[in-house]
């Protein structure tokens, strides 16, 4: 046996220097090949990771579930809710075309349809413009606000047929039965008394609610 090692090494050539530097060599190999085995790489490429996620991964309370793609996460997440808060009754249309998914078409909706009714008294009432989709409602709701302390009221026992029509939330037939009841019995002094008498129907009373105003 020893003969045929010695043999095999007298075919090669080596030195004993030689063959050191050949087995460290193979261990490199070695050692190289099976990290490539055991940790693959993505498409070739080490991901980057940004300076931020390296801090945060140190920081002792650092999951170790935490990987850097549901910390990017989070971060995009922090980022939205640190916008600032956008009021829908005292903003321009070039503030609404900041919001993602509002062009210049549905800012100047916004904006006219606002003005239509008087002012927001709720962010959901956005979902009544013409051509804002569920999608972009879902992206701009949590950005936007409506101060309904500045809505413009509808003085019910004043005004006239053409400034009550103008209104979204009313229809003709209740336009029409409202100025009735004031010709025939004078003011209505409460929103209970438009509902005994039916002067507005009830989707119409759950819409209409907080722009009355009565007088004394």
């Amino acid at each position: 046996m020893n003969s045929f090692f010695e043999s095999f090494r007298d075919w090669f050539g080596y030195s004993r220097r030689e063959r050191r530097s050949t087995f460290i060599l193979l261990n490199i190999i070695v050692v190289i090949l099976g990290v490539r085995y055991f940790y693959p790489s993505e498409g070739g490429s080490l991901e980057i990771i940004p300076i931020e996620l390296m801090e945060r991964m140190n920081d002792s309370s650092f999951s170790e579930q935490e990987t850097p793609a549901v910390i990017r996460q989070k971060a995009s997440k922090s980022s939205l809710s640190k916008k600032p808060i956008l009021d829908l009754n005292n903003c321009d249309t070039a503030s609404l075309v900041a919001l993602p998914g509002i062009g210049p078409v549905l800012s100047s909706r916004i904006v006219k349809y606002r003005n239509l009714i008087g002012g927001f008294v709720t962010v959901d009432q956005l979902r009544e413009v013409y051509g804002l989709s569920e999608e972009t409602f879902a992206m701009i709701s949590t950005m936007v606000k409506a101060d309904s302390l500045v809505i413009r009221k509808i003085l019910i026992n004043e005004w006239d047929y053409k400034q009550l029509i103008r209104h979204p939330y009313f229809q003709r037939s209740e336009v029409s039965a409202i100025l009735k009841y004031r010709e025939l019995k004078g003011m209505i002094t409460s929103f209970n008394v438009m509902l005994a008498n039916k002067l507005i129907s009830d989707e119409t009373a759950r819409k209409i609610r907080p722009y009355l105003e009565f007088g004394e």
